[in-house]
């Protein structure tokens, strides 16, 4: 049975070998043994904490085959970004020029940097193993970050964001960075890259250009990849564009991906979960149900959730059919409260 959990100190070496796999350009699984561990630790303090209002806390889950024990992947919450050191993003927006003697009117584009999503939500670190990349398994570890939200609405703010990860080159090198590299920056991609992750952005504020940039002036290889996913993001950027997130100009500072946003309450899987009372069936045969349901229980600190078709909804009672086995794995009992969502493309 798969099951999405709060990470533990003993996923350490788990999440060691998901960073070294997730390679250059995935900031928030930096190869750094010190930051993985504070990470870890952070994320322990914000599952335990008692929450009113969203601040510095960090969540992070990790999906296990129960049958191996093995982690198969990852997905985290950032509670609210850019308070302890600020999140920038370009701004893609449209300057018009224009002289009214010669008749002249250009709208150009121009890349702006500031610090418009400070204090909004984040959802990050969405990353599952290769062997692993198939069935569900990809979007039940994205949409359950959506039912924790759901479930403790208090922890987070009303706007949700997500960085996605841009453009590379065969080289692996983002075409955008080639350009800053060269005008502003005297080091590799890889260092860039390694110093966000581990949380040291003074260079940015020292070394980024304080005054829009105009786009046309930009190498075409560069101006093209403004607003593009990397090849590997395509299919993380569409499941979050079916959830409602739209992307409105903001980008990336060194890669130039998009970051999308959606309003908590409307994203798809917030408003489409439901809670439902426990109903334990001993006959699994009884309570197969016609869709693929993610259920999770209503705990913090004690979170769980799995994906099972050998359960059923009873919409006239409220409640949800379900065997021993899937309850113990979710920690409740007969009539406690879970959480479910259909997982199934197409649902409704």
């Amino acid at each position: 049975m798969l099951l999405i959990r709060p990470i533990q100190g003993s996923d350490f070496q788990a999440l060691m070998t998901m960073a070294r796999e997730s390679g250059a350009g995935f900031t928030s699984l930096p190869l750094c043994e010190r930051k993985l561990t504070h990470k870890i630790a952070h994320s322990e303090e914000s599952f335990a904490a008692d929450i009113d209002a969203p601040g510095d806390q960090g969540y992070l889950f990790v999906l296990e085959d129960t049958d191996t024990g093995e982690i198969l992947g990852a997905s985290g919450i950032e509670a609210s970004v850019g308070l302890g050191s600020p999140l920038y993003h370009f701004h893609k927006s449209t300057v018009v020029h224009q002289c009214k003697e010669l008749d002249i009117f250009n709208p150009v584009e121009v890349l702006t940097l500031g610090n418009d999503y400070t204090g909004v939500t984040e959802i990050c670190t969405l990353f599952l193993r290769e062997p692993y990349r198939v069935g569900l398994n990809g979007r039940f570890l994205s949409k359950v970050r959506f039912m924790f939200m759901a479930e403790h609405p208090k922890r987070f703010s009303q706007l949700v964001i997500a960085e996605m990860r841009g453009a590379a080159d065969e080289n692996g090198q983002p075409p955008f960075w080639g350009w800053l590299r060269e005008t502003f920056f005297n080091m590799e991609f890889s260092k860039a890259d390694y110093l966000i992750g581990v949380g040291n952005k003074g260079f940015i504020a020292d070394l980024m250009p304080r005054y829009p940039i105009y786009v046309d002036l930009l190498p075409e290889a560069a101006r093209n990849t403004i607003g593009q996913v990397h090849e590997n993001t395509v299919p993380a950027l569409k499941l979050l564009e079916n959830e409602g997130f739209m992307h409105r100009g903001y980008v990336d500072l060194f890669d130039a991906g998009p970051t999308v946003e959606a309003q908590l309450k409307q994203i798809k899987s917030v408003r489409q979960s439901h809670r439902v009372k426990v109903v334990i069936s001993q006959n699994p045969a009884e309570h197969k149900g016609e869709f693929h349901l993610a259920v999770c229980n209503c705990d913090s600190k004690a979170f769980r959730a799995t994906v099972s078709d050998e359960c059923r909804l009873e919409p006239e009672t409220h409640s949800i059919l379900m065997s021993p086995a899937m309850a113990d794995v979710l920690n409740v009992a007969e009539g406690d409260l879970v959480r479910y969502l259909n997982l199934d493309k197409g649902a409704k």
